[in-house]
Parts: C-alpha cells; structure tokens; sequence
C-alpha cells in the first residue's frame, strides 16, 4: 500500500485525469438531426417542449412548407437551388414586449457541441427575429443568440435567474424574407457564434452554464422559420462512469469496480458506474442497499479475487452511494488487508465526487 503522501498524489492526479475525462467526455463526436418532415403540415410538432418567457399569449409553433435553398451549390446556373420542404415555424402574433417563445428541441443534455440552424424572419410588427437558446437549465437560467430585422443586429446575452445581462454582438443588417445560417460552438466556457459561416461575434468566454438543452426563440409577435437544425457534439460521459474509466485505467490489480447509488424514494439500488458499461442501470444486491443505508461493509473471495462492497459518503460523512471493489488477491491475504485496499480505492473517488449531485452528474 503506498504512504499517505503518495497515495494523497496519486488522489491528485487522477483527480485532473478525471476531471478531464468530465469536461471531454468521449473523444467520438456524434450527430443529431432535427427533421421536421416526421410531423405533419399544420401541426404542432410532437415529442418537443414549448414554453413562453414572459407575458402574451402562448406561442404557435407548426410545421409549415416553404422554399429552403439547398445546402449545396448548383450543378449548374439553370439548376434549381431551392426546394419545397418543411420548416419549423412560430405564427402566433402578439406584441408584448418581453414575450419570448421558446421551443425545446430535445430533452439531450449538450456539454461540448456545434448547434447549426437555418432561420427566417418573415413578418412582425413589434418585433422580427429569430435565434437560438442553448446550455437552457430552465425558463430562468440559459444562452441566447438571435437576429434582429428591425434593430439591424446579432446579440448575445445570458439569462442568470431571471435576469437578462448586457447584450454583446454587431450592427449587422439582417432582412426579412431572406434564409441565413446560424451556429453556436461550444467547447468548456469558450462560445464561438457564426451568421452565415463567418464569425459574427468574437469568442466569448463564460462560466454560467456547462452544459444544458438546445433549442428556438423568438420575441414578441415575429413570425420566424426554422430549418436544417443539426448539432454535432462529444457524448457526455456521466461523472460516476468517468471516475470508474480513470481508477480502472490507474490500478493493474483491480478486476472489477461499480459504483451504486439507491433509487428515488426507495432504498433499492442500481448500477450508475462500472467496468462494464452494460452493466449500467442494473439493480444492486441487499449488501449495497444496506452499505448505503447502515454504512455496513462486505467482503467476500473467490479464486484468485477478492470483493468488497463500502459506502461511499460526500464531504460530511452522510453515505451517498456505495462501491465495489473486485481485486486481485495475493497469498496470505486478509480481509483486513483487502478491506483496506479498497479503501484506498474509495478515498480516491470520493476526492473526486464530494456530494450526491457530484455523484449523479
């Protein structure tokens, strides 16, 4: 077993190892597209979440068919670059003035990702303009980026509960009628903002928001179109899955290692991190219910391996989750002696997740 101090180093580096695996997640990007030909014309689309921010009316969003310029250059001058094809559209018009509608696209948590939209201003008395809220927690806390026709400009700004900070962006003239390209890249705090394929704003680095959901908005009585919304983005790794991936990639002699936390208002358990992802979401035996539960610790052996089952506690010793530890024996082992390797274990990761909501990132 290492000395204290060698052990509290080696805490520490796979305390930054994980905390990269955190924020990185997996290296593969993946691709999400938003198709708004799976619903049908005239109606509301499904299996997405409106809401309004502010007062008015409830917003209109459905699918209509409109001209959308293809995304590729013609073949040739008399080639058609446009077709007919459904679009997302917000219809309702109501002039209020802080009335936004929102529409959720998915209810996919996105950390790093590149958010692309085509956008339309079609009409608005009050109002025409169009854009997009991203890393959204809630009606009181997200990112906005929108084009404005009549105020001739791109804005950015942040809603912190439920206080709208200064807008940063350019005097850009943006007409009706007219479809554009819109994209927000996101990689840690750094937001970069793109109209068209050019960057509109310089970087901007915040640290409000990690992560959150995608999605439209529009303000006030703006009839806006929305199509060929896409994100690519790196598959976010949950905390507890991350933790296992650095400890397994650190200790040779480990065989196994998953971590348990109890179900929502029970005290059953399930798997939320383990050597074997597939394993994720399986129940857990009355050993972790009762790690979690009483703090008790189990041990138990078979050929060439010993297990051992502990509570896993947050920074003021309330038993958060439970662990356990599948290592490889030597001759003569103890179960003092494994109990107190998977100790060790445990004190790397509980340096790591220091509260329940840490633990079930």
């Amino acid at each position: 077993m290492p000395a204290r101090g060698g052990l509290l180093r080696l805490a520490m580096r796979i305390f930054i190892w994980l905390l990269g695996c955190a924020l990185i997640g997996s290296v593969h990007a993946a691709e999400m597209r938003f198709n708004f030909g799976d619903f049908p014309l005239g109606a509301a689309p499904t299996n997405y979440q409106t809401l309004l921010v502010g007062g008015g009316r409830p917003a209109t969003w459905k699918i209509l068919m409109d001209e959308v310029p293809s995304a590729f250059a013609p073949l040739t001058a008399r080639a058609a670059n446009t077709a007919s094809r459904p679009v997302m559209a917000q219809t309702s018009m109501d002039g209020s003035d802080e009335r936004f509608p929102i529409l959720l696209l998915s209810d996919e948590i996105f950390r790093s990702f590149k958010f692309t939209t085509r956008f339309k201003m079609v009409d608005g008395l009050t109002e025409q303009m169009a854009g997009v809220v991203f890393r959204f927690q809630n009606a009181s806390n997200y990112y906005v980026v929108r084009a404005s026709a009549l105020g001739k400009n791109v804005r950015f700004y942040k809603v912190v509960n439920g206080l709208r900070s200064n807008p940063i962006g350019p005097n850009v003239d943006i007409g009706v009628g007219t479809w554009h390209t819109l994209a927000v890249n996101c990689e840690g705090n750094q937001i970069s903002i793109f109209l068209d394929d050019k960057a509109i704003i310089p970087m901007l680095g915040d640290n409000s928001f990690t992560e959150g959901r995608l999605g439209f908005l529009t303000k006030s009585d703006a009839i806006s179109y929305f199509a060929d919304a896409s994100v690519v983005y790196t598959p976010r790794v949950p905390a507890a899955q991350a933790m296992v991936n650095a400890i397994m990639a650190k200790q040779s002699r480990l065989l196994g290692l998953r971590v348990y936390v109890a179900e929502t208002n029970s005290p059953a358990t399930h798997i939320i991190g383990s050597k074997d992802p597939t394993e994720i979401g399986n129940a857990g035996t009355e050993a972790e219910e009762n790690a979690i539960k009483n703090g008790a610790i189990y041990y138990g052996r078979e050929k060439g391996a010993v297990m051992v089952t502990l509570p896993f506690h947050d920074r003021n010793g309330e038993y958060i989750g439970a662990v356990r530890v599948k290592m490889k024996s030597f001759i003569g082992e103890t179960e003092n002696a494994a109990v107190t390797r998977a100790t060790a274990i445990l004190t790397l990761m509980q340096n790591y997740c220091t509260t329940a909501e840490e633990l079930r990132k």
